[in-house]
């Protein structure tokens, strides 16, 4: 394509195909058809990554998402209803291969992140896509993290971690492993990391120590997504300290201890969630800086550790076999591992191939 489109100009069409579920655990590729007549605001963006979100996108596909939570979890560029069929997912890398005429802060060719869904070709308002700080192929990979970074600055700053503090991030997924990754990097602070899985590759790339029977910390972070590991956080944390609920768990009930020395111990549990900026942000920040603060630290070669997080080697869009592979990432499935066994990351990556003409 590779060019500039002016609203209702022409009539050409052109086919993309998108992940959907369209029942629980039961995933398609569809079909859609784009109308290359941009409007003059628009951008067209052919995806070259996009990432998986193992915790959430296992809800959506599972049918696990509470009808009481449907219009709150909506994914911005969504398709369907979490009844099903929905195209769901909110981390996609791609290049713009057409911009509208009154695009005036973005060039064809450059890379771009997207909230948007598994789909390989996609129209979308400009104002949707920030431009990678760092257009190298290995920022490009990297950028899939955005959305899990964005979620780990919302629960430090939600935390309120401070230099010196002691602090213990219970669940190594990809969130608990960013958490972690941000604390390290404020002075003073002492961090581990406690997990079933050492993630010792990870923990030393990122600096992060691994736990080992310490307690008393000052902020404990529980982001396993297993409810038992927040009750697991209540006797690592320290008289006074502050425990920050990271996990969503949909429609799982948590279970926790609340008597013995809870109160006499004046324990605080606190919520985050990236749908809402903390208080005592939103008077100057907006979803957009927050956005764009995750992606320049995921595209950072400063932050080249972070490779570390990506599993290898990733999911084929075109693979004949893609669908399942996809399905096999979530636990509780009873299907043959995955492709990806071997890999030695922790984020599953989509990539997608040029598209034909």
């Amino acid at each position: 394509l590779g060019t500039e489109g002016d609203e209702k100009k022409g009539q050409e069409m052109r086919t993309s195909r998108a992940l959907w579920t369209i029942s629980p655990s039961k995933c398609e590729i569809r079909k859609e058809t784009i109308n290359l007549a941009l409007g003059s605001d628009e951008v067209l963006v052919r995806t070259l990554w996009s990432g998986v979100s193992r915790g959430t996108e296992s809800i959506v596909v599972r049918g696990g998402v509470p009808e009481s939570e449907h219009q709150r979890m909506r994914g911005p560029n969504q398709g369907g209803d979490f009844s099903f069929p929905v195209k769901y997912g909110y981390s996609s890398v791609g290049i713009i291969e057409a911009i509208g005429s009154q695009v005036k802060n973005l060039r064809l060719g450059v890379k771009v992140f997207c909230l948007y869904p598994h789909q390989d070709l996609y129209l979308v308002p400009a104002s949707q896509v920030i431009e990678l700080p760092d257009q190298t192929s290995t920022a490009e990979e990297r950028a899939v993290l955005t959305p899990n970074m964005e979620t780990a600055l919302n629960v430090i700053w939600d935390a309120g971690v401070s230099a010196g503090d002691k602090i213990c991030v219970v669940g190594g997924g990809v969130v608990g492993l960013l958490i972690a990754f941000l604390c390290v990097r404020t002075p003073g602070c002492q961090v581990v990391l406690k997990d079933p899985q050492p993630r010792t590759e990870q923990c030393k790339a990122l600096g992060i120590h691994i736990f080992n029977n310490q307690n008393e910390f000052d902020i404990v972070i529980h982001a396993s997504g297993n409810p038992a590991g927040l009750a697991d956080c209540l006797s690592l944390a320290s008289d006074e300290a502050i425990i920050v609920e990271a996990s969503w768990h949909a429609n799982q009930l948590c279970l926790l201890p609340l008597g013995q020395d809870f109160h006499v111990r004046r324990l605080t549990i606190k919520s985050s969630q990236v749908g809402s900026l903390p208080p005592h942000k939103r008077p100057r920040w907006t979803y957009r800086r927050r956005l764009a603060l995750a992606l320049s630290l995921c595209c950072s070669q400063d932050n080249f550790a972070l490779n570390s997080l990506l599993e290898h080697p990733p999911l084929e869009f075109d693979h004949p076999e893609f669908v399942q592979t996809y399905l096999s990432l979530f636990p509780g499935r009873q299907q043959e591992k995955p492709s990806t066994e071997k890999a030695t990351g922790l984020c599953f990556r989509i990539k997608y191939p040029p598209l034909k003409s």
